[in-house]
């Protein structure tokens, strides 16, 4: 007799770049499929950042579950390895109660980490590194990178100085980064949303003033009030960052608006940039009158 085949749960992704309506797509899928949604979303997973990252409300989740939003205090760093953890037992929970899985997020690394496997080294924080890292430019860090390991430094977004600092204190503690172990314990289909960038700038600012009137700025002094140092915040990127500087007096309102739109731009772009390394993914186009059909359509044939 033959090996038996055990066929890998089957799970749906939902990516692409910002303002491109992925999570109410994931909910529209999470309806027709029965399933249940977990976010890939490297700072919602934080609690406390609600408006800034667009989280979904109470309201919009419609009953139905979501999961690896709020695991985290935002006080604190929160990595891919973590994340890994609670989103293996996360799916694997979901596959149990006969849940189809719905990943759904923005950030490419988490996905690409959750859904193709990767085995990341435990390497505890080294805070004194950190602080001498700190105070480089991500310029400066990512030619590091790239000099000491330069398969790494096409994996990561150059522009994050989080994950540099990580990536090169993985590096300081066990030498070069050795290939990381993909042992995938799923079948996904990708479905990826985009637009033109016409459109896409117009979907960001539409929804930079739509968060603004929302208490987007509120959000970032409740915070602060909270504990959460300036330094912290800026750390958290984009929205927080420049919600930082605003209220430390470091920049104008006028002034933060126009680079928070201007670096939400720049970030959709490599998210772009990222997301294009994977030819499984099925592009559509997040303005279409009928995408929902369509994407309904794709899914029917993967689960049949």
């Amino acid at each position: 007799m033959g090996k038996k085949i055990i066929e890998k749960p089957k799970i749906i992704v939902i990516l692409g770049p910002t303002a491109t309506g992925k999570s109410s797509l994931a909910g529209h899928l999470a309806k027709k499929f029965k399933g249940e949604i977990i976010s890939a979303d490297s700072r919602q997973v934080y609690r406390g950042l609600d408006i800034g990252t667009g989280k979904v409300t109470k309201k919009e989740m419609a009953g139905i579950p979501h999961h690896l939003l709020d695991v985290a205090n935002p006080k604190q760093k929160f990595d891919v390895a973590q994340y890994k953890k609670l989103a293996d037992r996360t799916l694997q929970y979901t596959v149990l109660k006969n849940k189809l899985p719905i990943v759904v997020g923005g950030t490419g690394f988490y996905i690409d980490t959750l859904v193709s496997g990767k085995i990341f080294p435990e390497v505890p924080p080294n805070l004194t590194l950190r602080k001498k890292l700190e105070g480089r430019s991500v310029d400066s860090l990512f030619a590091e990178l790239q000099k000491k390991d330069s398969r790494r430094a096409k994996e990561i977004d150059p522009k994050n100085k989080v994950r540099l600092i990580r990536a090169l204190e993985i590096i300081h503690a066990i030498g070069k980064i050795p290939r990381i172990q993909e042992t995938s314990s799923y079948t996904p289909i990708f479905i990826g949303l985009k637009l033109d960038d016409k459109k896409l700038r117009e979907r960001i600012h539409v929804r930079l003033i739509a968060r603004m009137r929302q208490g987007m700025v509120r959000e970032a002094e409740n915070l602060y009030k909270q504990g959460l140092s300036w330094k912290r915040m800026e750390e958290l990127g984009l929205e927080y960052h420049f919600l930082a500087f605003y209220l430390q007096k470091k920049i104008s309102k006028e002034k933060m608006l126009v680079d928070l739109e201007t670096a939400i731009w720049q970030y959709a772009r490599r998210q772009m940039t990222w997301f294009k390394r994977n030819k499984k993914i099925e592009w559509f186009d997040a303005s279409k009158k009928n995408l929902y059909r369509e994407i309904e359509k794709s899914v029917r044939g993967f689960l049949a």
